[in-house]
């Protein structure tokens, strides 16, 4: 189905905030739960941001056939249809693409393929989850064949151990090989891998493997790099230091961390990065490094697409992906027609809860990465984080937080916002039209939105303060250009 504009309907972004919290790991079992029409209605919306830039095609997942902690309209950007500048087109067609991941699905963790869901001047930016490994490869598939010939094997204990070793190997052959495949398709070159660790192990077995040390070497042909980044259980301590990201650093010495960091030269050579200093890095260093590499790659001069991954691909591997789509859109790069709070919200609902995010219980656990993946825009607002070299990040006028701007809206609006109610995502007249939305007033936006901080007293009540953290990015897209503001803060120089 070709993409178009929504039916007009309309979604607050609290709606996200609250779907976000179901304790289910996909949004069809939320649908299962009784939440059907506020997942349609996030899923319509979705569909209408994306249609606002982009000529699309969605691949049906409607039941979870394709993959359970998937969304269920997968969204196959085809073109950039920004105005004002050529058009980037992919070449990938949608019923080659589906037939590819249905052959390719079970050669990564939990079933979760290289899914494409960035376009950036004809590049695909995919995320998934990691490789499976031999205990969920032969758990998951269930075939009785399967089962069958290690009956067989187990049964002739005269058998060879290379028979064995071979029936493994014909295995991941032939999944593994469905999974190159699907990469070389969307014409993906670079391999991300955020894992601490070579491969996954629960009670003495690997249940996921990765890229970097198939023993077969069959991704060699691709650019694979070992970016180990700390798990969603590491964000514990965040929460724990009053949500202070500088200074806390990652223990690399723990037992199961053995993935070290490596990085082909070639890729390296415009980052001023001493990459042998990455085990004493903190949370912010760190993630402003692997950000910069990140957008470096995407911004080479070849054709080839990205892919991010973690293990499960459903907390480290939205952090990224959810900085690079805010990050290209502060540039003024992709989604250039969406207002802040539309962006926001279609960066929350697709990259974090349609894509499996179990919000509930990362902070019953205290993990609060989604969190930190927002109040972190605060760092990346200088130039060296732009994909726009020529211009430059503003941030506010002097003397004034955002808090004093949203204040100043919010009386200008003449009532207040609950917190727990949907409000619409549609921005109130302003100078500037729709579209027009300036690169540094971009900017402004990202930097400001990420001063927030939960209150401290209440940190476990989070929906509603995701809904909070919503409204201010809200009240404050609607200052259109940094000249508005200063002309918004004389109207009320008194305060």
């Amino acid at each position: 189905m070709e993409g178009a504009r929504g039916d007009g309907a309309e979604v607050g972004e609290g709606a996200a905030a609250r779907q976000l919290a179901a304790r289910q790991p996909a949004a069809h079992a939320v649908v299962e739960h009784g939440g059907c029409a506020q997942v349609e209605r996030i899923e319509r919306r979705c569909l209408e941001l994306f249609g606002r830039d982009y000529r699309y095609s969605v691949i049906s997942n409607a039941h979870g056939e394709v993959c359970a902690p998937y969304p269920r309209h997968i969204v196959l950007l085809e073109r950039d249809n920004a105005a004002g500048r050529d058009p980037f087109e992919s070449t990938v067609q949608v019923g080659k693409l589906q037939d590819l991941i249905n052959r390719s699905k079970m050669a990564r963790c939990r079933g979760r393929f290289v899914c494409p869901v960035i376009l950036y001047k004809g590049k695909h930016i995919c995320r998934s989850a990691t490789l499976a490994g031999w205990g969920e490869l032969y758990g998951r598939t269930g075939a009785v064949c399967h089962w069958l010939q290690w009956s067989v094997f187990l049964a002739d204990l005269t058998l060879p151990c290379s028979v064995h070793r071979n029936a493994d190997s014909q295995l991941f052959d032939k999944v593994r090989g469905h999974d190159i495949k699907l990469l070389r398709y969307l014409s993906v070159r670079y391999i991300c891998d955020l894992m601490v660790e070579n491969k996954k192990v629960k009670f003495g077995l690997n249940v996921t493997s990765s890229e970097k040390v198939d023993k077969a070497q069959r991704y060699a042909d691709f650019t694979l790099l070992s970016i180990p980044y700390p798990g969603c259980e590491f964000f514990k301590e965040y929460k724990d230091r009053d949500y202070t990201a500088e200074g806390l650093i990652f223990n690399w010495k723990q037992d199961y961390v053995d993935a070290p960091l490596s990085i082909p030269a070639s890729v390296t050579q415009s980052l001023s990065i001493d990459w042998s200093e990455y085990q004493s890095w903190d949370l912010v260093q760190q993630t402003q490094n692997y950000l910069k590499l990140l957008i470096s790659i995407i911004n080479s001069d070849d054709d080839s697409g990205l892919l991010v991954h973690c293990i499960s691909g459903w907390d480290r591997t939205p952090l990224f992906i959810s900085l690079l789509r805010l990050s290209l859109w502060a540039d003024g790069l992709i989604h250039v027609s969406l207002e802040p709070s539309e962006i926001l919200y279609l960066t929350v609902a697709y990259d974090w809860f349609l894509f499996g995010h179990m919000l509930a219980d990362r902070l019953n656990k205290g993990e609060e990465i989604f969190f930190f993946c927002f109040n972190f825009l605060k760092h990346i607002t200088s130039e060296e984080f732009s994909g726009v070299k020529s211009q430059r990040r503003k941030s506010l006028p002097p003397g004034f937080t955002l808090e004093e701007i949203c204040m100043l809206k919010q009386r200008d609006r003449g009532s207040t916002t609950s917190l727990s109610s949907d409000f619409s995502l549609g921005m109130e007249s302003s100078p500037g039209a729709a579209g027009s939305f300036t690169y540094e007033a971009r900017n402004s936006v990202i930097r400001g939105f990420a001063t927030w901080r939960p209150p401290h007293t209440h940190v476990r009540v989070y929906p509603s303060e995701v809904q909070q953290l919503l409204f201010i990015f809200n009240s404050f897209a609607v200052q259109r250009c940094p000249e508005s503001i200063s002309s918004l803060l004389k109207d009320h120089s008194e305060l």
